[in-house]
């Protein structure tokens, strides 16, 4: 469908509605763009838009439209206090995420003054760069098989500033035998016939699921880690809202002790754990 582009906020935001766009994304859009807050478009509707940035919103509203997220569209996301720089080879993070993190950060205080932590799947380095900007301390290292989304990992450590070792390959291989006082993952754990899956269709399908029930790469996660961490080392998981069960089961039988979970923003079960007696 061609699109008018529009000549002002006041018809950019008109346009927004009328592609049935999320009102708050549409305006989350134009103040990214015309580098003002989202209060300024209330008092400014009249603002005029040049005909090169009224062209470049006509055409991102109308990737929006057919489905592109907004996170994608800006190339950035926020993720616990930093922004991310994103690409189409890496996920977008979510808040649900943060619950790892936010439990990571409660348990480094007490794992030694410099706490060697590595994120397995690190994407575009969310996880990493939070607990390494939560507590400086801690020497992070993460892993990725994808060299995309290392690349775009490395340029947000160097955005902020933050020390960070990023190493490519799968799981466990880039290791060797090196130990951990924590081990994090946000593996692939989306089921392969998943209802939803279609609607992640712009994001790496790699990153999302596994294939099969979704467990196979959290499962591989737990029977490898305990070669990895240190005698009272953590693992913590993410995984979907109904595979709590499973997963705490299989940490279990693996040995780990004081298994445990985390729920995310909206009250599901989000993240387990559990400590490595060695």
């Amino acid at each position: 469908m061609s699109l008018n582009p529009p000549t002002d906020v006041k018809t950019a935001l008109a346009l927004a509605r009328q592609l049935d766009l999320e009102r708050g994304d549409a305006q989350t859009l134009l103040a990214e763009r015309l580098q003002q807050s989202r209060a300024w478009l209330i008092s400014h509707d009249d603002e005029a838009l040049s005909p090169a940035l009224a062209a470049q919103l006509a055409s991102e509203m109308q990737q929006m439209a057919e489905g592109l997220p907004l996170a994608y569209v800006l190339g950035e996301k926020e993720f616990h206090g930093l922004r991310l720089r994103l690409s189409r080879d890496t996920l977008i993070p979510r808040a649900d995420t943060e619950t790892l993190v936010d439990w990571a950060l409660e348990l480094l205080p007490g794992l030694g003054a410099a706490p060697r932590v590595v994120d397995l799947g690190t994407g575009s380095g969310a996880i990493a760069l939070a607990i390494k900007a939560g507590h400086p301390a801690a020497e992070l290292s993460a892993v990725d098989l994808s060299a995309g989304a290392l690349e775009v990992a490395r340029g947000n450590a160097a955005c902020l500033g933050l020390a960070v070792e990023f190493l490519q390959g799968s799981w466990w291989n880039p290791l060797r035998d090196r130990s951990f006082e924590l081990i994090v993952s946000n593996p692939p754990y989306i089921a392969g016939q998943d209802p939803h899956l279609p609607a992640l269709r712009h994001e790496p399908l790699s990153a999302l699921t596994p294939g099969g029930d979704g467990l196979s790469d959290l499962m591989a996660l737990i029977e490898g880690a305990p070669a990895h961490l240190s005698p009272g080392g953590w693992l913590l998981l993410e995984h979907g809202y109904d595979q709590a069960e499973p997963v705490a089961l299989a940490l279990e039988c693996r040995g780990f002790v004081e298994v445990s979970l985390r729920r995310d923003l909206g009250g599901q079960p989000r993240v387990s754990g559990g400590r490595w007696p060695g």
